[in-house]
């Protein structure tokens, strides 16, 4: 499939899109981030985007570093940042950056210059401040402003966190801050993360979930909206890409919308 083809086959929108299996929605995350890229280049020369780590996202970052989207993507015009990061060195299995550098980023006619991992192997208040510094010299963003990214690419944990913002923790009432040090999440251990103000002032962001042992925090962001939980607190223009199994519990009241088969791919 060309890159002009993935881009009528994956429109932007606002929402919820439902899909059988997991390849399918891997590969509808990958089409979108092209589709992303290939529109902000056109656009503006250059894409940014911010991506997630853990498991969920791992197949559809195989899926950019392969043909037929790694022959389209405009590499040497996107600038990769982290939504959230372990504090392990990037050969460790936990790091989000490394992972990615092994599943896509180490495969690709990328320069170098254009990924920004954040410090981790720093103390943890150390490396938060340095990424903070990084991104303000990257964007430069006005004065009591904000970091814009592109795109950013959010998961969504069983208790409702989302990057390294967990439900309950003071990270989450920052105003002023675009990275944070936090201690939380499976497995407990030192982690920096983007702050809310970051992550909603973001022209587009979208949810990838899966998995059954999702369903009760899908129903309880997209149905119930708790506020206590920290990615009902993401605002602005999202899409959420969603498996079956995530999407069993949620109510018709949401315009559930199921892609057809062909639109998937």
């Amino acid at each position: 499939m060309t890159g002009s083809s993935m881009r009528r086959a994956f429109e932007w929108s606002s929402g919820i899109k439902i899909f059988q299996d997991r390849s399918d929605l891997s590969r509808s995350l990958a089409e979108l981030v092209l589709d992303a890229a290939e529109r902000c280049v056109e656009a503006q020369g250059l894409f940014t985007i911010a991506l997630s780590g853990g498991s969920t996202p791992r197949e559809a970052h195989r899926l950019l570093g392969r043909e037929p989207i790694s022959r389209a993507f405009p590499w040497d015009r996107a600038c990769f940042f982290w939504v959230d990061e372990r504090c392990v060195a990037p050969a460790d299995w936990a790091s989000n950056y490394g992972n990615a550098l092994r599943d896509f980023l180490g495969q690709v006619s990328l320069p170098p210059e254009n990924v920004f991992p954040m410090p981790a192997e720093l103390p943890p208040l150390e490396g938060a401040r340095a990424y903070e510094r990084v991104l303000s010299r990257f964007f430069d963003p006005p004065p009591g402003s904000f970091p814009r990214f592109d795109l950013t690419v959010l998961g969504l944990g069983s208790d409702g966190h989302t990057a390294s913002l967990f439900p309950g923790h003071p990270a989450l009432d920052e105003t002023r801050r675009f990275v944070v040090p936090v201690r939380g999440g499976d497995p407990f251990m030192d982690r920096l993360t983007l702050t809310l103000p970051v992550l909603n002032h973001a022209a587009r962001t979208v949810f990838m979930v899966a998995g059954r042992d999702k369903a009760d925090a899908v129903r309880a962001v997209l149905d119930l909206e708790d506020p206590r939980l920290p990615a009902s607190r993401v605002s602005g223009n999202r899409a959420w890409l969603v498996d079956v199994e995530a999407a069993t519990k949620l109510s018709r009241r949401n315009g559930l919308d199921t892609p057809r088969q062909e639109g998937a791919h």
